[in-house]
């Protein structure tokens, strides 16, 4: 991982923490693919997609999480929960335009994840 995508995921990870998040796991991987962040949120598993893109010529970074990488985060999810007990869980994204300007986005459910 790249210094700015790992102080990327450093921000969003006290930036969660504030907000009352439990800090479960970082770069979860498995066959299916990575998680960036695991967390807790009351009853709920939280996985957490961080995007950083300073270059918005091909969308800002909510528009790199493509229906391919949401697949991929749903296999690597329900491969967590299958080792880690299952719970109600939710998708969330942590989106930077840019990492000097302190510009963080939290999107909660950011995508659907009824079949897990």
């Amino acid at each position: 991982m790249s210094g700015a995508g790992q102080a990327a995921e450093d921000i969003a990870a006290a930036h969660l923490l504030r907000q009352g998040l439990r800090l479960l796991q970082r770069n979860y991987r498995c066959r299916h693919g990575e998680i960036d962040l695991v967390m807790q949120d009351g009853e709920q598993t939280v996985f957490v997609e961080v995007r950083l893109r300073r270059n918005t010529r091909y969308g800002g970074a909510g528009a790199s999480i493509t229906p391919a990488k949401q697949q991929r985060l749903l296999r690597a999810a329900e491969h967590y929960l299958q080792r880690h007990g299952s719970s109600p869980c939710r998708f969330d994204a942590v989106l930077f335009g840019s990492l000097a300007d302190g510009d963080l986005q939290w999107l909660k459910n950011a995508f659907d994840s009824s079949w897990i």
